[in-house]
């Protein structure tokens, strides 16, 4: 149980697994190369540094947020200190996604260890060859007993859901998340879901039109488009779409020239089932550029769309792909019309130079995070929290969030006994004008 109650234990085992990660860093970008031809960059941006940065932060941290914090007591119990304790819930489900199988399995797994729990990791089955280097890790680092990989696919997931859990942290689907979510309710377990959803990225007619293009065209086909902050569909103002369209094609050009399959930067679809559903997306679509498609290498072309209907496959279910929907507004009912056709999304980005039109929008909608003038960027910082609303998810983490998420805060007072007002004990007799005014006092 040293790992529950020793602050000291629980960071030898972090360190372990910082030096581990470094060792294996190359297994691990040609593991996640071999699942989906993730470029080296991106899987070193995106994963193992993302990881390494994580766990020193963690390291770095973990004295300050373990230790009880004290907080102003209530009058009403003078003499008293009161403070909190962080608590490890215990035992504790990660499952993680394919899209950024090492990042997104390890992150939770950092944090659920420096708040003192127990865990079970699930891998995706649609990474192997990732899922196999975390289970080489883990194994080599954390006691059974303490940390413990499940490869396997659907029915270990079915199994493990069956169990009773402490805590349960998942990142996927929606539709995937009300399952989980389904499944803790029978026991009352408390659940972190980092979902999905459509999320807008809107165009203002006074943008910075080639640096707005770049930045679109980076967080969009970042992973292929297998990014659940990626800009979904884009609501340009009618004035520019032109010139945002012609943008756009000579960013992806600039940044995976002619042929993007020929392109080293570009991954490929994670399966031909996910290749498939894609594809189906495409059908009866206007293309702007792209749309080219290789089933061989699950490889979809970056796309760019005209005007699809809402009512259409492509803008009725979050893409999760290499394609981006192109749509046109004329005033902010436009705007609004179309975002309100959705959930709640993950991500909301704006592009233009007028601060107070941005900052309406952003209070305007309702959505997890987001960006003013880029996108994906808000994920990066360890001060803000990452998390979405409604139908993209529950819960938040990064940084000490982290760590709050996975542990229970316990409250506590401790009474002094040099002194016992007697006021609060029966009999109450002429008791209460008294009670009131103190009251209006607090």
């Amino acid at each position: 149980m040293e790992y529950k109650t020793s602050i000291r234990y629980r960071k030898k085992k972090l360190k372990q697994l910082l030096q581990c990660i470094n060792k294996y860093e190359n297994e691990i970008v040609s593991a996640l190369y071999d699942d989906f031809k993730k470029p080296e960059f991106e899987a070193i941006v995106t994963e193992t540094s993302f990881v390494i940065s994580d766990l020193k932060h963690t390291l770095k941290n973990i004295n300050k947020w373990s230790r009880p914090k004290r907080v102003f007591p209530s009058l009403l119990n003078f003499p008293s200190s009161d403070y909190i304790i962080n608590e490890p819930y215990g035992k504790v489900l990660i499952i993680a996604p394919w899209n950024y199988p090492f990042q997104l399995a390890f992150c939770p797994l950092i944090a659920a260890v420096a708040a003192g729990n127990q865990v079970v990791l699930k891998p995706s089955e649609l990474t192997p060859n990732t899922s196999k280097i975390i289970s080489k890790i883990v194994a080599e680092v954390f006691d059974t007993n303490h940390v413990e990989v499940r490869e396997g696919g659907i029915e270990i997931a079915q199994q493990l859901l069956h169990q009773r859990w402490d805590y349960i942290f998942f990142t996927g689907s929606v539709a995937v998340g009300k399952i989980v979510a389904k499944a803790a309710a029978e026991f009352m377990t408390p659940v972190t879901l980092e979902l999905g959803g459509k999320n807008p990225c809107i165009i203002s007619a006074d943008c910075n039109v080639k640096l707005t293009a770049k930045r679109i065209i980076w967080g969009k086909f970042l992973n292929a488009g297998q990014t659940c902050i990626a800009p979904d569909y884009l609501l340009v103002d009618s004035k520019i779409k032109p010139k945002i369209v012609a943008a756009l094609i000579d960013e992806i050009q600039l940044a995976y020239g002619e042929n993007p399959e020929l392109s080293g930067d570009f991954p490929r679809i994670i399966n031909n089932k996910n290749w498939l559903r894609l594809v189906e997306l495409l059908k009866n679509e206007t293309i702007l550029y792209g749309g080219q498609t290789n089933e061989n290498d699950n490889y979809i072309a970056p796309t760019l769309l005209d005007e699809p209907k809402l009512e259409s496959g492509v803008m009725k279910e979050e893409i999760f792909g290499p394609i981006l929907p192109i749509l046109s507004y004329d005033n902010e009912q436009e705007i609004e019309s179309i975002i309100s056709h959705y959930e709640k999304p993950l991500s909301l980005y704006v592009f233009s130079n007028n601060t107070a039109w941005t900052k309406k929008i952003m209070n305007t909608y309702s959505f997890g995070g987001g960006c003013i003038n880029d996108t994906v960027i808000h994920f990066s910082n360890k001060r803000l929290p990452f998390g979405g609303v409604g139908n993209s998810g529950i819960g938040a983490y990064h940084g000490q969030l982290s760590f709050d998420t996975f542990s229970h805060r316990k409250s506590i007072v401790k009474k002094a006994n040099w002194l016992d007002l007697p006021f609060r004990y029966a009999p109450y007799k002429n008791k209460i004008n008294l009670l009131k005014k103190l009251l209006n006092w607090f």
